[in-house]
């Protein structure tokens, strides 16, 4: 085999390629937003937002992708008010002192799942509980989701599988997320 000016390149590729190299793509915050309501017990949503994040979308070795997203509880805020942001982040609810962040990890996908929506499975990690959740994706509204237009995922997850017990004669069960992430240039 002739050796060319390509050869190490090539060999570069296929070395990084089976040791699993991947190549991510950071989440844009002040292009993304992260959203949560929960319901009052006579239905009156009380909605709120994760400001302060971190996510990434890694593209594998073999080609599918896996969702990377890490929020901080700590800077959760309801609304405008003070006072909600606070009973949110307490011992009651989030409890943001002792679990600072809710992590979410998906399983790999194919990369068509971005453009055509669907079913979004992986693993959920908050108040020291990790489960396995399902998120939908919304079918893509351009050609390059994340770039050209956003990607929106939304889930429900139930407060009593987390042990998020606070509140109970005051707040339903379900919280709801809204995930509409772009990436960074």
């Amino acid at each position: 085999m002739a050796v060319t000016g390509r050869t190490p390149f090539f060999l570069l590729a296929v070395l990084l390629a089976a040791c699993g190299a991947s190549h991510a793509q950071a989440f844009d915050p002040a292009r993304s937003r992260i959203d949560f309501d929960v319901h009052t017990r006579i239905g009156s949503p009380v909605r709120g937002r994760f400001p302060a994040f971190d996510g990434r979308l890694d593209t594998l070795a073999d080609g599918r992708q896996q969702v990377r997203l890490r929020l901080s509880a700590r800077d959760l805020v309801i609304g405008t008010s003070a006072r909600y942001t606070r009973l949110a982040r307490g011992p009651q609810l989030f409890d943001a002192a002792r679990y600072p962040s809710i992590d979410f990890v998906s399983d790999p996908y194919p990369p068509a799942l971005a453009r055509t929506g669907g079913a979004l499975e992986g693993r959920l990690r908050m108040h020291g509980v990790e489960r396995r959740e399902h998120f939908v994706l919304a079918p893509a509204t351009c050609d390059r989701p994340g770039q050209g237009c956003p990607i929106l995922a939304i889930g429900r997850v139930s407060r009593d599988d987390y042990g998020l017990d606070g509140w109970r004669w005051a707040l339903a069960d379900s919280v709801g997320f809204r995930i509409d992430v772009r990436f960074e240039n």
